[in-house]
């Protein structure tokens, strides 16, 4: 075995300091911003620590009747918008997603590396070309500024997204299961409910993840498609922030914060299944 000289470790020790450097002084700022005032924020020399450490930011967005600026007041509306479209984007993408996934991936279907192939192509359209389109559609329906139209646009790229993932976790599982299961008179759906679902837990798991991430970030589609606050979701009501004069730092990067919670969160309680569920869908076996 070849032995590493000093130097070597000394470069890889300086190396990994800058890898970590990169990632984490975006978040570092991120938090000491928010609990930091204005003045602080534009004093200069810049101070990385505040002197005057506030959090009259949180109180602003997470309290009634606190907040100075119409954006921070609403903004716990967007927060709980953007759980109603990512959570139910989520569940419908596991449940329509994992019976065609299992189908593509258990079933003799002619073309189907075909279909496969064109499930991920729908995922790689780049949105701005759907976007003229959906918005004539959904203006038509009088769908402008309604939860629903996100629900339904968030779909049309994270379905196609959680299918191909589900497809890929569900060929890892041993068909000697679904044989036992089909001689003891379990039905397809059984099989489906009872065998493969279960065993294939830390995939589903990864996959909602991914696709509620998906849909929480999103803000394009979310940008077009709502102007009010019963439909806009956290990514637009951080933009907003942003003013045609000013800009209020402050409150951003506490609105980016609360927003990063919820992703964090799900991340650490779930990060056994993400990783076993990676696992398990680059090895086949």
């Amino acid at each position: 075995m070849k032995r590493t000289t000093p130097l070597q470790r000394i470069l890889k020790l300086v190396f990994t300091i800058l890898v970590l450097l990169f990632i984490y002084a975006p978040v570092a700022w991120l938090l000491i911003s928010s609990i930091s005032t204005r003045a602080d924020l534009l004093a200069k020399p810049l101070r990385w620590i505040p002197p005057n450490l506030t959090f009259q930011n949180y109180r602003d967005i997470l309290l009634p009747g606190t907040a100075v600026s119409e954006v921070a007041a609403t903004f716990k509306r967007t927060l709980l918008n953007s759980f109603i479209v990512a959570g139910s984007t989520t569940l419908i993408c596991l449940s329509v997603g994992s019976l065609a996934a299992y189908a593509l991936a258990r079933l003799q279907l002619p073309f189907r590396r075909f279909y496969l192939v064109g499930i991920l192509a729908t995922r790689m359209i780049p949105e701005v070309s759907l976007v003229i389109p959906l918005y004539i559609i959904a203006a038509r329906a009088g769908m402008i500024n309604n939860p629903i139209t996100l629900i339904i646009t968030y779909l049309s790229f994270a379905l196609p997204f959680a299918i191909w993932m589900l497809a890929a976790f569900f060929e890892t599982v041993p068909r000697e299961l679904e044989d036992a299961a089909t001689i003891d008179g379990t039905t397809r759906l059984g099989t489906l409910f009872r065998v493969i679902l279960p065993v294939a837990a830390p995939g589903l798991v990864s996959t909602a993840i991914f696709t509620f991430l998906l849909a929480w970030d999103e803000f394009f589609f979310a940008l077009i498609f709502t102007s009010t606050i019963e439909a806009k979701t956290v990514p637009v009501a951080i933009a907003e922030f942003t003013g045609r004069y000013a800009v209020d730092i402050t409150a951003m990067m506490t609105g980016g914060v609360l927003a990063a919670l919820p992703p964090l969160l799900l991340a650490l309680l779930f990060q056994r299944y993400i990783v076993s569920g990676l696992v398990a869908g680059a090895v086949k076996g």
